[in-house]
Parts: C-alpha cells; sequence; structure tokens
C-alpha cells in the first residue's frame, strides 16, 4: 500500500461547545490521498507562487492602471485639465465677452473632451465639471442647474417591467426575426410611423424603442455594458440612432425642434405657407433615400455578430404562448402610453412640456401600483443621464445666454458674406458651419434657438432664396442630430441604454454625418428646384 503523509485537519463540526474540544477538536488524518480529499475535509492550500512586481515607471503605471486604481485616469484627466488652462489663459478672449463667459466656454470645451475620452465614467466627468463651476464661481448655482429636473424617462421602465416591452418585442421577432438586418427595418418602419404623430425624437427614443430593442437584444444574448453587446443589441441601436435623423427630417411634427424653427423663421420674416404640406414637399425625396439606406449601411458599417435568426420567428411565437394574456400591469403601461403620446401630440394646444406629461405617467404608474419607487431608485441609466445631460445642456444654455455661441456665429457668417459667393454655394457653406457647430451643443432645440435665426438673417444678407434657407437650415437642424452621444436628447437615450460606445458612436455619426450632407446639399437642392420650391 502506498504511503500517505499524516496531517491534521480541522473538524469543521468541531465547536467551542464541543465536549471534545483541543486534542477531540483535531481530526487525525492518516493515509488520505492528497489529491481526493473527503468532501468534507480540506486539503492545505497549494502556495502560488508570487507575481514579478513590475519594474519602470511606465509598467508601474499600467499595473496600477489595471489591478488597483479605480479613480480617475491620469493622463487623460491631465489633457482636459490642459484643454481648459490653454483656452481660458493662452487664446485671448473677445472684447464682448466677460470673463466668466470665457471661463465657462474653456470649462465647457474640455468636458467636452472628457465626455469623450472619458477620464471617468462620463457621469463622473459632468459631476466634477459641475463642482468646478460652482466653486469657480463662473455660474451661480441656479444657474449651473438650469436644466436638471428635464428628465423624461425613468417611468418608461414600465414597459420592461410589466413585460409589456417582452411582448412587443416577441411580436416583432415573430413577424421580423429571420435576420437582424429585417428587424433593424421593422424598427424604422415603426420609427417612421410613429414621428408625425409623436413629435418628441427624445419620448420615441426613450419610450418606445430602447425597451423593445433592449428586449430584442437580451432575448439573443446580447447584454449592455459587456462585449455580448456586439452580437444584436449595439447594431440594432446604431441603427435606430440613425434612422431617427431621417424620420424627423421628413415629418414638420417629427421633432420639437421643427416647431422651433418655423417659429423663428416666422419671426424673422419668412413665414411658411401650409407649413406642415410644404415642409414635406421639400423633405420627402431625400428623406424617404437616406431612410431606405441607413439601417444597411450600419449593417455594413457596424455589422452584428448575429447575422440569421431563422429559428427566432417559432421562438418568439412560444414566448407568447407561455407569456399568456396581457396583464393588468401591461394594460395600465399601454392605457399610460397611449395617453402621454396623445398629450405629446397635441402639446402644443394645451401647453403642456413632455416632462410636465412624463411626471404625469410616472405618478400614474406609481399609483396603480405598476412601479415601486425602489424600481425608480434602481433605474440608474434614468439618473445618470439626468446628471451628465443636465449639466451639459446647462452649459450650453448659459453660453447662449452669455453670447458666446452668437459671437462665433457672427464671426463666421461675416466671413462667409465677404466671399460673394453663388446662392447654392453660399448655403451649402453657411450650412456646414452652421451643423459642425453643434459638436459644441448637447441639446438641438438649444442649438437652434441659439443660431437659427443669425445664420438665416446671414443667409438673406447673402441673397440665398428666403425659403430655401428657412427650410434648408430646419432640415439641417434634425440632420447633427445623432452626429454624437450627446448630441440629442435620444442621443442621451440610445447611449444611455448601454449597447454603444463613445468612439464607435463619434466614428458612424460623422461618416453618416457627411453622408446626409451630401444628400441633401445635393440631392435635396436638385428636389427641391423640380418641386418648385424656389
Amino acid at each position: 500500500m502506498a504511503s500517505h503523509k499524516k496531517y491534521d485537519v480541522e473538524n469543521p463540526l468541531a465547536t467551542g461547545d464541543s465536549a471534545h474540544q483541543g486534542a477531540a477538536g483535531k481530526l487525525s488524518v492518516g493515509d488520505i490521498d492528497k489529491n481526493n480529499p473527503p468532501k468534507d475535509v480540506k486539503a492545505p492550500a497549494e502556495k502560488v507562487p508570487s507575481q514579478p512586481k513590475p519594474q519602470g515607471v511606465l509598467n508601474k503605471y499600467k499595473h496600477c492602471m489595471n489591478n488597483q486604481w479605480q479613480g480617475v485616469k491620469p493622463l487623460k484627466f491631465l489633457a482636459c485639465i490642459v484643454v481648459f488652462l490653454i483656452i481660458r489663459y493662452a487664446v485671448p478672449k473677445p472684447n464682448t465677452l466677460t470673463w466668466p463667459a470665457w471661463q465657462l466656454f474653456a470649462i465647457f470645451v474640455a468636458t467636452i473632451l472628457g465626455l469623450i475620452i472619458e477620464p471617468l465614467p462620463i457621469g463622473a466627468v459632468a459631476l466634477v465639471a459641475q463642482a468646478f463651476i460652482l466653486l469657480t464661481g463662473t455660474l451661480k448655482f441656479e444657474l449651473a442647474f438650469v436644466a436638471f429636473g428635464a428628465n423624461d424617462t425613468i417611468w418608461l421602465i414600465a414597459v420592461e417591467k410589466t413585460g409589456l416591452g417582452a411582448r412587443i418585442a416577441n411580436l416583432c421577432i415573430s413577424v421580423l426575426g429571420k435576420t437582424s438586418l429585417g428587424l433593424a427595418y421593422g424598427l424604422a418602419c415603426a420609427e417612421l410611423v410613429l414621428s408625425p404623430a409623436m413629435p418628441s425624437t427624445t419620448a420615441r427614443a426613450g419610450g418606445v424603442f430602447v425597451p423593445i430593442i433592449q428586449s430584442l437584444a437580451v432575448a439573443a444574448d446580447s447584454h449592455p455594458f459587456s462585449n455580448s453587446s456586439k452580437r444584436l443589441g449595439a447594431f440594432l441601436t446604431m441603427s435606430q440612432f440613425q434612422v431617427s435623423v431621417a424620420t424627423s427630417t421628413m415629418w414638420a411634427t417629427g421633432a420639437a425642434q421643427n416647431f422651433l424653427c418655423l417659429s423663428l423663421a416666422a419671426s424673422a420674416g419668412v413665414p411658411i405657407p401650409g407649413e406642415w404640406v410644404t415642409w414635406l414637399k421639400g423633405s420627402f425625396l431625400p428623406a424617404a433615400v437616406t431612410f431606405a439606406v441607413i439601417p444597411a449601411l450600419v449593417y455594413l458599417c457596424f455589422p452584428p455578430e448575429i447575422k440569421k435568426t431563422p429559428e427566432a420567428p417559432a421562438m418568439a411565437r412560444a414566448k407568447l404562448k407561455e407569456l399568456g394574456p396581457m396583464t393588468s400591469g401591461e394594460y395600465i403601461t399601454m392605457i399610460t402610453l397611449t395617453l402621454a403620446v396623445a398629450l405629446w401630440i397635441s402639446s402644443r394646444f394645451i401647453g403642456l412640456s413632455n416632462v410636465s406629461v412624463a411626471f404625469l405617467a410616472l405618478s400614474l404608474h406609481l399609483l396603480f401600483g405598476v412601479l415601486s419607487w425602489r424600481d425608480c431608485l434602481e433605474y440608474t441609466p434614468a439618473w445618470d443621464t439626468l446628471l451628465w445631460f443636465g449639466v451639459v445642456i446647462g452649459m450650453s444654455t448659459n453660453l447662449n445666454t452669455l453670447g458666446v455661441m452668437k459671437l462665433f456665429a457672427s464671426f463666421i457668417s461675416k466671413h462667409v458674406e465677404k466671399l460673394n459667393l453663388g446662392q447654392l454655394p453660399a448655403f451649402w457653406l453657411l450650412s456646414l458651419v452652421y451643423y459642425v457647430i453643434h459638436y459644441l451643443f448637447a441639446s438641438q432645440t438649444a442649438h437652434v434657438a441659439a443660431l437659427y435665426t443669425p445664420f438665416l438673417q446671414t443667409m438673406l444678407a447673402a441673397r440665398i432664396d428666403p425659403l430655401l434657407a428657412a427650410l434648408g437650415l430646419a432640415y439641417v437642424s434634425n440632420l447633427f442630430g445623432s452626429i454624437t452621444h450627446y448630441a440629442s436628447g435620444q442621443a442621451a437615450a440610445y447611449y444611455g441604454a448601454g449597447y454603444l460606445r463613445i468612439l464607435p458612436t463619434f466614428i458612424i455619426g460623422g461618416i453618416f454625418g457627411i453622408g446626409n450632407l451630401a444628400v441633401w446639399f445635393f440631392l435635396g437642392a436638385g428636389w427641391a428646384k423640380a418641386v418648385k420650391l424656389f
């Protein structure tokens, strides 16, 4: 018989009250095979060889970043600080601006850089920036927090919690689920149908499509904030995000900023006759073309790992059968959503804001027990969005109030006037400048409020046809809604779902932004001439 080393093992059953304390508290073990110890006996822990300590400053830094440090990434944070210092102290301040305005602009640019390179999670970046604004006295408290309280997404978790989102998702899969591209076009068609009757891109994104996309993705084992997002969720989110540009541009009632553009145009002396029909007359062909090709192009540029799911429709039908009849919670959610949509559609006439309607919907869900307050507190994406988006919109609003954005627009437009370009080249150039400036904005409505009128007046001074200038700028005001993860309310909703990352969002947003501008500048101009808009 093979000889085995004897050793004592602590008896897991021995306690301080045992009559067999001391020697009896030990189990003398002999002839135990160390490779196969009894289940109730713990073998001595094997010594793990110690890892060699990293040598060199750079290696020590990498080791710290990968294994220990959970705070700010120093090099990225330093880059943000350097950008702030250069703008604040090295770049000459325009004479028409106050020092607080110029300092806020420097903080804003550094914050946008932070949102891109992420020295901290974006919510934390915004929090640090807001703290710096308050500590330096750049803005008073009430001005710094002017954009907070405008989050209208928390109640929308009811679509997921009650199972209504899963039901809608499975209905969609049962009809269109054979391919991931088919799913993208199905969601796009739903967006096209909803957009003229639901004049809020943010509400459509957060209230309807994000929950459906999440349900579809999770059913395909594609989860947010993980590598599995590439299986399906990231593609569907990106496709729907880019499609929202086409649908909001097609209809005059497709987005909140469209109403503002029409009102500002009338105030500037360019009333649009028959607003809804005239808008569609100019937008139909270019919007239809971009709508038709966007899902396919996203599929080519940002493909999902899952291409075909031939078994998905049958699985979806089985899941629907398993779900059974609609529950009371689902009915309440559906009725509340219908009420919210009706109020959003009529908000222009009854004077209720989107946020007011959202709070009503949230209150109804709490009153009927569809949601608990804990559900709301645990819905972290809404609170994260509330923080960082509120900070950035607040800075944009104050930059507009302090005259920073108008100063830059005036500076650029004056130089364009001196070029003495023809009508279309001047329109294209000014529209391009108007478009690019949106990288400094976190709200389409704020951008329109700040710059639509100055750019429209510049176009009129350059002898550009009034209708072309007014409608063209209004169309462009929709095209930049998907260029970044902070470009619009729907951008925050889609990015907040957790399936997109910053770098791909910027790259795809830039590529599709160039494509959208090309379609609207050339095909759109030809179409406008063909239908005799100018």
